[in-house]
């Protein structure tokens, strides 16, 4: 009777194996990060004060925000960014793990003004890009948005949230 029970289990997880083998493998699907414009920037620059460019911004104020950034999302247009707001005024250094398109980092110390930036930042780098001097904010844009614009050291910005 034991023997005809342990045969009995024995078929019972045979199959259950054999059905879970040929069932379809799920496919996890997460949604898709997508840009949300929270204000307007624009960039001016330091000798005429003419305005450079506008930009759409999405703003990170929070520590969530903040470490996440521009991760996980496919790319964004040349008239978007992300807009980091810190609490306080610090050196500050970013890395591009899981960011998958390549950016430019404008470093904004603060009263403003460009402190320093980082071009042509390359998708998954987890090298530290560091700002080299105290800064209160820091925009990522798409890389070669720096050069086109002919953005310097001294250059300023104005942002307001919608």
């Amino acid at each position: 009777m034991r023997s005809l029970f342990v045969l009995l289990m024995l078929c019972i997880g045979v199959s259950t194996f054999q059905s879970c083998k040929n069932e379809p493998k799920k496919v996890v699907k997460t949604e898709k990060v997508v840009f949300k414009k929270e204000g307007e920037l624009q960039i001016f620059k330091k000798d005429t004060d003419s305005l450079l460019t506008e930009l759409d911004i999405e703003i990170a104020d929070s520590e969530y925000e903040t470490q996440t950034g521009l991760m996980y999302r496919n790319g964004m247009e040349d008239h978007q960014g992300m807009l980091f707001v810190f609490p306080d005024i610090s050196m500050r250094s970013f890395y591009m793990k899981n960011t998958e398109f390549p950016l430019d980092l404008i470093f904004i110390k603060d009263d403003r003004t460009i402190g320093s930036f980082q071009e042509d930042a390359q998708p998954f780098d987890e090298s530290g890009l560091s700002s080299k001097v105290p800064v209160r904010f820091v925009l990522e844009v798409n890389a070669g948005l720096v050069a086109q614009w002919g953005l310097q050291i001294g250059d300023s910005i104005a942002y307001q949230k919608q």
